[in-house]
């Protein structure tokens, strides 16, 4: 990561920075709807930028210093604008928001994607089964003996690729799609039946550590 990049993540996406010790780290999060996305650019989709499947897409974009000053200034202006009681000031945000997004697309477009390091075949399919079976049980053991590998050589593989371990993983995952539920507007009962949860005390618990706040109160403040 450098100062100035733009990351570019869905709602389902894990992500987490890996910091040198001592390192200073800001970083501006942009939170974008995709159904509004989709509901105002129908012709020339504004969402293009977030499409995975698209042959050159990319998670990073870095941008030259003129466009990523531009791209600051438009942010900000945005900032000040969605939180100005001035008239007219819900227009002009909504104006530095389609032209901050016509500006990232066409970023996304011309930027070439990076290389990753690639993972191997069993951190892949392991991945693959538990996003698939989020709502299910998932066992370190469970998985070890679905693969025909040992539960270490799994743990280990996993916790090197990843950069997180197969638990921690599986309760992230978890708990991204716990949040997507609760916007949705389904009960917290409800979610954690549709999470994978053995019971509500520990769905309450893990959330509550993890965002700072009960399900409840996510859903009152979301």
């Amino acid at each position: 990561m450098e100062p100035g990049d733009l990351l570019l993540i869905n709602p389902m996406e894990l992500h987490r920075p890996i910091l040198e010790q001592g390192s200073m780290y800001e970083r501006f999060v942009l939170w974008i709807n995709r159904d509004f996305l989709e509901g105002i650019s129908r012709t020339e989709p504004l969402d293009r930028c977030f499409d995975t499947s698209a042959p050159n897409h990319t998670h990073l974009i870095r941008a030259g210093k003129s466009e990523r000053a531009d791209m600051m200034t438009r942010l900000a202006e945005l900032v000040r604008e969605s939180y100005s009681r001035d008239f007219g000031s819900s227009i002009s945000a909504y104006g530095l928001f389609l032209q901050f997004m016509v500006q990232l697309n066409r970023l996304a477009m011309h930027t070439k994607a990076e290389e990753s390091q690639q993972l191997s075949q069993l951190v892949q399919n392991t991945l693959q089964y538990i996003t698939e079976h989020l709502a299910e049980p998932i066992s370190l053991e469970q998985l070890a003996a679905r693969f025909f590998v040992s539960k270490y050589h799994l743990s280990h593989a996993f916790s090197r690729e990843v950069g997180v371990s197969i638990y921690r993983y599986i309760m992230l995952r978890r708990l991204l799609l716990a949040r997507q539920l609760l916007t949705q507007g389904q009960s917290a009962k409800q979610v954690c039946r549709s999470c994978g949860f053995s019971d509500y005390t520990s769905f309450y618990r893990a959330f509550k550590s993890e965002y700072g706040i009960s399900p409840g109160q996510f859903i009152s403040v979301k």
